[in-house]
């Protein structure tokens, strides 16, 4: 068993002639709070896709919990895994995105339900009554029998929170769960997420809460131009960056 929960080497991606990803390494341990940030086109949201291949690297790899993620290695080749077990690998690490992707015509339960169902196979009863205990976790078992369109947008997003805990998974990303959200709501999804952190869940953020970022990381990773610039506990990378591009970013965005 590999000593860390996420594993990258030397990813590179590529989209036509533009390099999103130049050659990135980046180890998680188990349990700690990683936070990507970054301009916009940095490579931020690309790097949090190829842990789960929903982005398809060009070079590297990238292992979760030891396991080679989208592909298998015969001899000095690797060559892609078929779909379902690219599912397989994905059912196992929860992705909670900006804009919710929540099913409008099934319930608030049956969205949290419907993955460790479909594609975990648990048994529908149980899968439903645990949808609960997940939803009571981020506040909402009230909202059991509510349709999406019914909730606010913080609402939905702690659904989505629920729906990729209810998978149990190895490690849960983040991509900037707080940017479709009125600044209202904002703080109703960081206590959920700062809850999770507290619980020794894995955690890989991206986000441009920098306030956040300094309260919750273990480890803060800086990206610019699909490099990681900076990387350091979080008192370090802000209050004594190294690096010039550092600098530069956090004299723009704070």
């Amino acid at each position: 068993m590999s000593e860390y929960a996420i594993e990258l080497r030397g990813v590179r991606k590529s989209f036509g002639d533009l390099e999103v990803l130049a050659g990135v390494d980046l180890t998680v341990r188990p349990g700690e709070v990683t936070v990507i940030l970054g301009a916009s086109g940095s490579g931020k949201s690309t790097l949090l896709r190829t842990i789960n291949h929903l982005e398809k690297v060009d070079a590297g790899t990238v292992r979760v919990g030891g396991e080679l993620v989208g592909y298998r290695r015969r001899g000095n080749r690797l060559h892609e895994l078929p779909e379902r077990e690219i599912l397989r690998q994905r059912s196992r690490i929860g992705f909670v995105f900006q804009n919710f992707n929540l099913f409008p015509h099934r319930t608030v339960r049956d969205n949290v339900a419907f993955a460790p169902i479909g594609a975990q196979r648990r048994p529908k009863a149980q899968a439903r009554a645990e949808a609960l205990e997940w939803l009571a976790r981020v506040g909402l078992a009230d909202k059991a029998d509510e349709y999406p369109r019914r909730l606010s947008g913080g609402q939905q997003q702690r659904v989505a929170i629920a729906r990729a805990l209810a998978l149990r998974p190895r490690v849960l990303l983040f991509d900037e769960p707080t940017s479709a959200l009125d600044p209202q709501l904002v703080g109703e999804v960081l206590d959920v997420i700062r809850g999770l952190a507290r619980s020794g869940s894995t955690l890989v953020i991206v986000t441009h809460e920098l306030g956040f970022a300094r309260e919750v990381a273990d480890t803060v990773v800086l990206l610019d131009a699909g490099r990681i610039a900076e990387q350091g506990p979080p008192a370090r990378v802000f209050d004594e960056p190294a690096h010039e591009r550092t600098k530069a970013f956090l004299a723009h965005a704070l």
